[in-house]
């Protein structure tokens, strides 16, 4: 498994420390996936979210009906910090 390539097309910096770490982690992650896909899993029922037959009787799902909005005015006032009507907020890059 080549990890610097990996950290290549991922645009990541990494040092040779990193690439001794994360070898036999992604070697450890690679294995169980393969382990994973030679289970047979034909006579499995395909579900979604989590939710079985015997779990649609405790199913919590709400219709998704429109309802009326908080307004930017409102919004605005329970903000920490709101500048020229637009919420303030740290630089994350």
């Amino acid at each position: 498994m080549d990890i610097r390539k990996i950290a290549k097309l991922a645009h990541l910096e990494i040092t040779d420390n990193e690439v001794e770490l994360y070898t036999p982690q992604m070697k450890n992650i690679v294995a169980y996936v393969e382990q994973l896909n030679e289970l047979e899993t034909d006579d499995i029922e395909a579900s979604i979210g989590g939710l079985t037959r015997e779990g649609e009787e405790t199913d919590t799902l709400r219709n998704d009906i429109p309802t009326g909005s908080l307004g930017q005015e409102k919004a605005l006032e329970q903000a920490p910090s709101a500048v020229k009507g637009h919420f303030q907020v740290p630089k994350v890059l």
